[in-house]
């Protein structure tokens, strides 16, 4: 039987275990540039026990950012302020994976360079708000992209992920889930095209596809994983029937041989598994364990056979040295779920959070 305790070879790296910390915003960003801060190497350093880190969501372009002070990597200073982070998970023996995140129709034109609005698939706002320096703002109706526009995009995508690589890390994450833009194409009620972006099936995978794809061929599929969130209605999204669309995504990408996929779960644990069997690589779960955060009862679903991996997201903000806690069976500290960003299941409640 398979703990998650036992080190794993992803991507051709040896990580130390099974348990990965799942991305968090954090907004630590602080000032014009978007640069990383030595507070952030700090924070990822402390948690370098982890068998993997996957680094808040990192806007690929300006026009990507969605909520304040949020990193990039598209500038030359934040691609060395992001190598002060990797340098410091590297020292304590840590492997960490940069999130790519672009966020589409959520934001607002506050928090972009001047001239910029947020962009989609289709012109379609988002219900609900957006937090900024100025408070709470409604969310606007986004600019559709062009086929040369989305065009762009992959190629933003593809500059991040070479960046990253550039600063240092191990690999990236694609951020392909909880209604941002990538998730945004999936899904038909945002994705509203007719064109060859659009549509069935076929369509509204193109550009997931397409990023995944071009990254994979830029930096090694071997350093590039996916985070998919299928059904969850997080920043306004609908999908009534994602198993079909999902299946068809993984199919697409199997020939690409991807470092993992990492699944944000929701309630529906059968479709867990039916995408479980049609991924052949790394298979990541964040299990849905709501209303709760993910504790040590998930550890199981290693040895189960669930999952190759295991991610944690609150218990690893309010416990940095998790694994090692995991294995003596505590204690642990309670996270504050009124004061922080991210978490492990927001995206499926209410819970007015900021979820990479």
């Amino acid at each position: 039987m398979t703990t998650a305790f036992e080190p794993i070879v992803l991507g051709g790296k040896r990580l130390t275990s099974r348990i990965a910390m799942a991305p968090m915003t954090r907004s630590r960003a602080f000032g014009p540039g978007a640069e990383p801060t030595e507070l952030m190497a700090t924070y990822y350093a402390q948690r370098a026990g982890a068998g993997l880190i996957v680094t808040e969501g990192v806007q690929p372009s300006p026009v990507g950012q969605g909520y304040p002070d949020t990193p990039g990597l598209h500038t030359p200073g934040q691609v060395q302020a992001w190598r002060t982070v990797t340098d410091a998970v590297h020292r304590e023996g840590g492997a960490i994976f940069a999130q790519l995140m672009h966020t589409g129709r959520i934001g607002h034109p506050s928090l972009l360079p001047e001239g910029l609005v947020p962009v989609a698939p289709s012109a379609v706002a988002a219900k609900g708000q957006v937090y900024t320096h100025e408070g709470p703002k409604d969310f606007v109706t986004p600019k559709e992209l062009s086929e040369a526009e989305i065009r762009r995009t992959v190629d933003d995508f593809t500059a991040a992920a070479r960046n990253a690589v550039e600063a240092g890390f191990d690999g990236v994450e694609l951020h392909g889930a909880n209604g941002y833009l990538i998730h945004q194409f999936l899904a038909p009620g945002t994705n509203r095209r007719t064109d060859a972006w659009g549509g069935g099936t076929e369509g509204r995978i193109r550009f997931a596809v397409e990023v995944v794809t071009a990254v994979a061929e830029a930096i090694g599929s071997n350093r590039v994983g996916l985070r998919i969130s299928p059904g969850n209605p997080f920043n306004d999204i609908a999908e009534d029937n994602p198993g079909e669309v999902y299946e068809a995504l993984l199919d697409r990408l199997a020939a690409l041989d991807l470092a993992y996929l990492h699944l944000m779960e929701g309630p529906d644990r059968s479709l867990t598994a039916r995408l479980r069997k049609a991924w052949r690589s790394t298979f990541v779960l964040n299990p849905f364990t709501h209303p709760d955060v993910t504790g040590p009862d998930a550890l199981k679903l290693v040895e189960d056979g669930a999952a190759d991996m295991v991610a944690y997201g609150a218990l690893f903000l309010a416990n940095p040295d998790l694994p090692a806690r995991l294995a003596a069976g505590g204690p642990f500290n309670t996270p504050d779920q009124s004061t922080f960003y991210g978490g492990d299941h927001r995206g499926y409640t209410d819970y007015p959070t900021l979820t990479a």
